[in-house]
């Protein structure tokens, strides 16, 4: 009887996962702890390995498809053993404790994408799509789980002839899983003709659309933007630098930021707080773990700086550095992703003048840090170049008033004028 493999508990208050990429497909030898599938929730994208070495009977899931905790994605069939629960030890996906359990005669799992109307395997939104492009469903070969007609078989069958498999098929196709060739007979749509190339909106930027839409549609954003001298800091930088590039780190303007916002932060302790929707409260949090937007590949990710208040300058800037590594390598644990409770994003070398942040909801506020570089000022009445950034501050104004937000923000700026001023030997580590 095959083994069966469900979607584990994956982090606290995850419910439900993303099949992003099944790595392997039926009839493939597995060994057990070998990667079966990539797995994207709201906190990380994780790897779910597998619990018994054997073969792969079935896969129960589509890339794409969303699946509850607990649902069977796969099944193994192990050699010489019947169906059993996990034992302890059991390897577990990466980040998260793996959930298998034994096959169940009496409840067998059921495919989403069951025949329907002319015996096609397809899930309903694959077949509203072929309606659109006009394919028909029954003159396909189903490349997906159990040979069900995926989304990329309707549009490699109605692309134009001539076009590039990329163009037919946006994603590709999973790894060891052949492509199929369009089915004689299908019907080309005149929709699908002309320049046009639909990628699947999935996994980590799934994540992210969704993420930023349930922040825009709850929090009531205000930003608030001025500008900061960091001529001082600049200076610090110069004469730390060697000292940071002796240790291995990379010493930037944000690792001297992150560091300054301890001071503000505990002066105005309403934005190092979340609030609670549910029960109508403010919670504030009396210590700072700074969350810090990170560009991958793959979209946008916050790993989190923690203990901000008590590390050491150089030892901020050599775990903004590990994080952002671990992030762009997708290596990152689940617990490096969770209690952010500020959250600081960076145009970098991009520069610009200005940006609206979207708030990291349930926190209730994000500092923008911009391009620091040479910019004219008037200085006791005289034109003189300065080094010169803007500071965006956006603001949950059901929370937080612009005025406290920007008495915030003139604190930090105040204090990133001064650095000898919080920056001793203990300080910079």
């Amino acid at each position: 009887m095959p083994f069966e493999v469900k979607l584990p508990d994956i982090g606290e208050g995850v419910a439900e996962g993303e099949i992003v990429r099944w790595l392997v497909k039926p009839g493939d030898a597995v060994k057990e702890d070998q990667p079966l599938v990539e797995v994207m929730t709201d906190k990380a994208n994780v790897e779910i390995p597998a619990p018994r070495t054997g073969t792969i009977a079935a896969l129960l899931a589509e890339e794409g498809q969303v699946v509850p905790v607990g649902a069977v994605i796969v099944t193994i069939t192990v050699a010489g053993e019947v169906g059993t629960a996990a034992r302890p030890g059991a390897p577990a996906p990466r980040g998260a404790a793996a959930l298998a359990a034994p096959a169940s005669p009496a409840a067998p799992a059921t495919s989403p994408g069951a025949p329907g109307a002319g015996g096609a395997q397809a899930t309903p939104a694959v077949r509203q799509l072929a309606r659109e492009l006009g394919v028909a469903l029954e003159a396909l070969a189903g490349t997906g789980p159990a040979g069900r007609i995926v989304a990329e078989d309707v549009r490699r069958a109605a692309a134009p002839a001539g076009a590039t498999q990329a163009a037919a098929t946006p994603a590709a196709a999973p790894r060891g899983k052949p492509a199929a060739a369009g089915a004689p007979g299908a019907k080309p749509a005149a929709a699908a003709a002309g320049p046009e190339e639909r990628v699947p909106l999935r996994g980590l930027r799934r994540r992210i659309a969704e993420t930023l839409r349930r922040s825009l549609d709850t929090a009531a954003h205000f930003t608030f933007v001025a500008e900061c001298e960091m001529s001082a800091i600049a200076a610090h930088l110069a004469r730390t630098k060697p000292r940071a590039q002796a240790a291995g780190i990379p010493l930037t303007y944000l690792a001297y930021v992150v560091k300054a916002l301890a001071e503000p932060l505990q002066q105005f302790p309403l934005l190092n707080a979340s609030l609670d929707d549910e029960a109508h409260e403010v919670v504030l949090k009396h210590y700072l773990h700074v969350g810090i937007a990170t560009a991958t590949a793959d979209g946008l990710t916050v790993p989190v700086v923690r203990d901000v208040a008590t590390r050491p300058l150089l030892g901020i800037a050599a775990e903004i550095k590990r994080l952002a590594d671990a992030a762009r390598a997708g290596t990152l644990a689940l617990d490096e992703l969770q209690g952010g409770t500020f959250t600081v994003t960076t145009t970098g070398a991009k520069g610009g003048l200005l940006a609206t942040p979207i708030i990291h909801h349930p926190q209730v506020a994000i500092l923008g840090v911009h391009e620091v570089k040479p910019r004219p000022v008037v200085v006791d009445g005289a034109i003189v170049a300065r080094e010169m950034t803007n500071l965006s501050l956006s603001l949950d104004h059901r929370v937080v008033d612009g005025a406290v937000g920007a008495d915030f923000l003139y604190a930090l700026i105040a204090r990133l004028a001064e650095p000898e001023s919080w920056l001793g030997e203990r300080e910079i580590g």
